[in-house]
């Protein structure tokens, strides 16, 4: 069974989807470090904005097939250097647009009732 490595929180709904076809490890907060340390062990990494996913940990990621990330944009990973080792990099780039949407609607509503013309 392939070994997923879960280095940002994601919700809990999403650890036990992954959890029916791999083994799962969250493990947040991790220091760049620690990360090059246990990468070794895993075939996946799953990723929101708080890990960066270095050429670094890319290298010591030996099993290394795939890295998700639980959002939009790639931006906190070497793709290059992924690509090179054949690493897959995916996202999921509407996984917020229902919160992008409520957002851009609350602040429609904070324009037409002036509200930030009241915060001093």
């Amino acid at each position: 069974m392939p070994k997923v490595l879960v280095s940002d929180p994601i919700d809990q709904v999403g650890i036990d989807i992954l959890s029916q076809v791999a083994q799962v490890d969250v493990k947040t907060n991790l220091s760049p470090d620690a990360l090059v340390q246990i990468i070794p062990d895993y075939d996946a990494l799953m990723i929101r904005s708080g890990t960066r996913v270095t050429e670094a940990v890319i290298a010591a990621g030996k099993q290394l097939k795939i890295i998700g990330r639980a959002g939009v944009g790639v931006d906190n990973v070497d793709v290059p250097a992924a690509t090179r080792r054949g690493i897959l990099v995916v996202n999921s780039p509407e996984g917020n647009t229902v919160a992008a949407a409520e957002h851009a609607v609350a602040m429609m509503f904070a324009l037409s009732r002036y509200i930030p013309n009241w915060d001093w």
